[in-house]
């Protein structure tokens, strides 16, 4: 059995003008494992207020909140169009079979790196479904990743190559070797279908000068069950940052990814104090701040006093936070290689070094459309920075 594509998603620098005030507020009141009696009377009142159904399933989906919308709708909404009832019905036994075989494919390929003795952490997916979620098919998903050490790619591509899963893009030795330095994933297409599973090295790129290195991820990782058999993960403070930081490098466009935060405070035993040391020391403050703000303010997460604090102390999380919790309901897109989002990114962060950094690494640092835009021999690699700035350069006299 195939697993379907995930929902589309495709970017755009422009606003989207509809409003989805009242799809968009239920969408949050279901968009819980645990709710609120006021969640449940919001939810069982939805027909009286004028919701569009069909509406609400395509933001669902493309929120990627789907399961979870249909189990609420479905235990507390009145007056549901029979027709809706039966397309929630649908999705969710599609995400159950698609979810399975995911979560059996973690088991094959675990497996295959137990066998080879290679140090791998698998995230989100099945992982996060149920160890956050409680539930394998409360989360939709569409890959598996694996956070693994740089030095361990080449056995873990042909650990994956055994399985029947190959790079979604071929590349030379050379700039594969290259990509390791500087990039940080790969992607696999299998039998049944493109991009089922990524290797990554790094949680964020390089660019980002976010050095949350994976050597000490992994060095903090634990042991839990996913579909009774055990495997490694991440400890709950550096899911928890990893989680705030992949919502951070898109921006907060997907509802999924606040939940996955809010569940993840709702669920697990955090050390806050650790992780707002960590951040301080990565400057991700901001970040950490405005994705527990969304957190709190969208799904009514309970943040812990000392979070709290941290997010009292700078007057710019709320702002911020507000902001992006606008653009969310608007259906905001972004284009991730513009100017619009690279100057967003550039407000996230708090300290003016780390700003600087950013900058410098991003007209500096060679990306996978560098190295296809100029094919140069090995011994040339080290002037791929002078075609990322003339590149930049380009595009910027474009707009």
């Amino acid at each position: 059995m195939s697993p379907p594509l995930p929902p589309s998603s495709a970017s755009t620098s422009g606003l989207q003008t509809q409003t989805n005030s009242k799809e968009f507020d239920l969408l949050c009141a279901c968009a819980r494992v645990s709710l609120t009696p006021q969640s449940i009377a919001h939810i069982a009142g939805a027909a009286e207020r004028g919701v569009d159904w069909k509406h609400l399933l395509r933001f669902a989906a493309q929120h990627g909140v789907l399961p979870l919308v249909a189990r609420n709708l479905s235990a507390h909404a009145r007056e549901v169009p029979a027709e809706i009832r039966q397309q929630l019905r649908s999705a969710d036994e599609e995400n159950v079979r698609r979810n399975l075989w995911f979560a059996n494919e973690l088991g094959r390929i675990t497996d295959c790196f137990d066998g080879k003795q290679l140090r791998v952490v698998p995230f989100k997916g099945p992982m996060l479904a149920e160890s956050v979620y409680g539930d394998l098919a409360l989360r939709s998903f569409s890959d598996l990743d694996f956070l693994i050490f740089p030095s361990d790619f080449a056995r873990a591509k042909e650990g994956l190559a055994e399985l029947g899963y190959r790079p979604a893009e071929e590349c030379s030795p050379a700039v594969e070797r290259f990509w390791l330095r500087k990039g940080y994933e790969r992607a696999f297409d299998g039998v049944a279908g493109k991009n089922l599973v990524e290797l990554q090295w790094a949680v964020l790129p390089y660019f980002y000068a976010v050095d949350l290195g994976v050597d000490a991820l992994l060095a903090r990782s634990r042991r839990t069950s996913v579909g009774g058999r055990e495997v490694a993960c991440l400890s709950p403070e550096d899911s928890l940052i990893a989680l705030c930081l992949h919502a951070t490098k898109h921006l907060w466009t997907r509802l999924i990814w606040i939940c996955d935060i809010a569940e993840t405070l709702r669920t697990q035993t955090i050390d806050c104090s650790l992780v707002i040391s960590r951040a301080q020391s990565l400057g991700i403050v901001r970040v950490l701040g405005i994705s527990l703000w969304l957190a709190e303010n969208l799904l009514k997460a309970n943040v812990p006093p000392p979070a709290q604090e941290m997010m009292d102390e700078d007057p710019q999380i709320p702002v911020l936070g507000q902001e992006f919790s606008d653009r969310l309901a608007r259906n905001v897109t972004y284009d991730l290689d513009s100017s619009q989002y690279f100057r967003l990114i550039l407000q996230l962060r708090e300290r003016r070094a780390d700003r600087w950094r950013y900058l410098w690494r991003l007209i500096w640092t060679p990306g996978a459309g560098d190295l296809k835009a100029v094919q140069l021999p090995e011994t040339l690699f080290p002037l791929y920075p002078v075609v990322r700035l003339a590149r930049l350069v380009v595009k910027l006299a474009r707009m």
